[in-house]
Formats: structure tokens, sequence, C-alpha cells
């Protein structure tokens, strides 16, 4: 029998069942500032550290430089993006060698709204050598927070076909500033950020270790996504072999193997962090616990101080 029209729409919003295809599915953004950069001479420029955050970089011409810490500086050239997944500071420079003009966010620029501004350095009225667009995003979603300190601190996706579109309307948007413009880029933002982490899932080694390979692997995944999905729910052993389709003793030693700790651990640390960005974001205690299945706050609070090291009430009143 053909689905009707009724039948779709009442079932949405669409529900993925692949592991990392629902981590990616639940990934909200919500801009929190775009510039586009314009420079005719040499350009170097630092971004602050911005927790919980995370930074995008697009070049449209020239090769810029970035720079992370802990990790090698990166030449993008023109059509290359830069994820800074964690919200570190950074610097970018045409050449390695020029000296820091300061912190972005210090330096004159043109505020077109709230949210976004346009930065010219040097003449005007000389070529453009240098030019790229940047953003910076925040998560709707508390669990993504966790998601992004599990990716690298940079990502680095070269110029691709697929992306290319996405950063041509982006700049379309951004430079022909119209109503709605802010909701339609951060719509962009959403889809670019998703598939440059696709790209990069599909080309880097480092994309087959830790909680990334749990997501991809067939069994473990589903359990994972599971307990992702539903962190309050009063999961057994038992629960989670099913999810996978795995005896207990084949799923644990599996889980074990693939995520680094036995499954009960795990998802007491996850239900910990969920709690923390819940209780950050301005969630009671008492609320926090009953959200994850805890049939009292003490009860709670013990479980969140043994993972954690620290009081979920004194976490809170530190938001």
């Amino acid at each position: 029998m053909t689905a009707t029209l009724e039948s779709l729409t009442a079932s949405t919003p669409w529900t993925p069942v692949e592991p990392l295809t629902e981590a990616l599915f639940r990934v909200r953004m919500h801009g929190v500032f775009y510039s586009w950069t314009r420079a005719t001479e040499p350009l170097a420029v630092d971004m602050p550290r911005l927790p919980d955050c995370l930074s995008f970089h697009v070049v449209t011409a020239g090769d810029v430089w970035i720079t992370v810490a802990g990790h090698d500086p990166v030449r993008l050239e023109p059509g290359d993006i830069a994820l800074v997944p964690r919200g570190l500071g950074h610097a970018l420079a045409s050449d390695l060698g020029v000296p820091s003009a300061g912190q972005v966010d210090t330096l004159p620029q043109e505020m077109v709204s709230d949210h976004y501004s346009v930065m010219t350095i040097g003449d005007p009225d000389l070529p453009v050598r240098t030019a790229m667009l940047c953003g910076v995003v925040g998560f709707d979603s508390p669990a993504v927070h966790e998601v992004l300190q599990l990716l690298p601190p940079l990502i680095h996706v070269r110029r691709d076909e697929g992306l290319s579109g996405l950063v041509a309307l982006m700049v379309d948007e951004l430079e022909r500033w119209r109503p709605g413009g802010e909701a339609v880029t951060t719509r962009l933002a959403d889809v670019l950020v998703v598939q440059a982490i696709r790209t990069w899932l599909e080309s880097d080694p480092h994309a087959e270790q830790g909680w990334i390979a749990a997501l991809r692997d067939p069994w473990v995944g589903r359990s994972v996504a599971a307990i992702h999905r539903e962190p309050g729910r009063p999961w057994t052993l038992g629960d989670l072999a099913a999810e996978a389709a795995l005896s207990r003793s084949a799923f644990a030693e599996r889980f074990t193997r693939v995520v680094g700790t036995a499954p009960m651990q795990y998802v007491t640390t996850w239900r910990m962090n969920v709690a923390a960005v819940r209780l950050a974001e301005g969630a009671s205690v008492a609320e926090v616990a009953a959200a994850l299945g805890y049939g009292s706050v003490a009860a709670f609070s013990r479980a969140y101080k043994r993972t954690r090291g620290t009081n979920p009430g004194s976490d809170r009143s530190r938001r």
C-alpha cells in the first residue's frame, strides 16, 4: 500500500536509524557570529578561545595558514574548509612569518547586524589578496558538547565540489544581506558543518578511533546511539545487548573493546556529561536527576560526584 502524504507528515521529524547519521542529524546549531574578512595586505589575526562552540573558516581567495595549539600549522587553499570543534584559540595568517594584528574581536570592523561583520584589512581600494568567511556557532543539543570533545582539535577538508555550492550560497547571503538572512545562513552553516564532518569521516584514518569508531561499529553503534537518544532510560546490560542484537557476553566484550569502557559505566558517564550541560543551562538538580532516571537527588548527586569529582549544586551555581 502506497504511503500517503498525511501518513508521512504524521511521522515527522524523520528519525534516522543508522547510528552515525543519527548523531550528525541531531547536531542543531544557532549562529553566534559570522565575519566576512578581506585583506589587501598580509593577514594575521588571533581567534580567542570560545568554550562549547565550533569555529569554521572557508577560504575564498589566497592562502591562509591556520595554527591550533597542539597541532601543526595547516595551509588552507581557496575552497578549503577548516573546523575547530572545541572552541580552541587559534591563529590565521597569510604567511607564518606575518606578525599578528591582534585578537579579531578587538579589530575595527563594520557591524552589518548584531551577529555579522565585515572586516577589511589594508587599503579597501587595493585588490583583495586574501578573503575568507569565518563563523562561530553554538549548539542546541546538550549532548553535542560531548561529541565535540571527541573530535580532533582541527579538521581540514580540502576543496570539495559538493561543499562549494554551499559555500557559494552562504557567501551570497552574507554579501547581499536581506531580511531573514541570518536564519538562512545559520541553516546553511548546519549543513556545511555536518557535510564537512562527513567528508572528514570518509577520508581521515583518525576517524576510525574512539567514540566515532564506536558509532560506526554495526553492533555497538546501535547501543551507543540508543544511550545518547534516551540517557534517562533505566538501561540494563540485557537491554543494551538487545539493541545490538548480541548475547550479553558477546556484547559486553565487544563494547568494552571498541569503546574502551564497560557498557554500564559508559551509561553513567554519558548521563553525567548530559547532566553537566543541563545544569550549566540552568536546570535544577532535582529536574536533572528526574530526567536522567534517578529516584532521588541524593542518588544522583553521589553518581555525579563519583563520575565528575564535583557536586552538581556547585557546578550549577558556577554557570
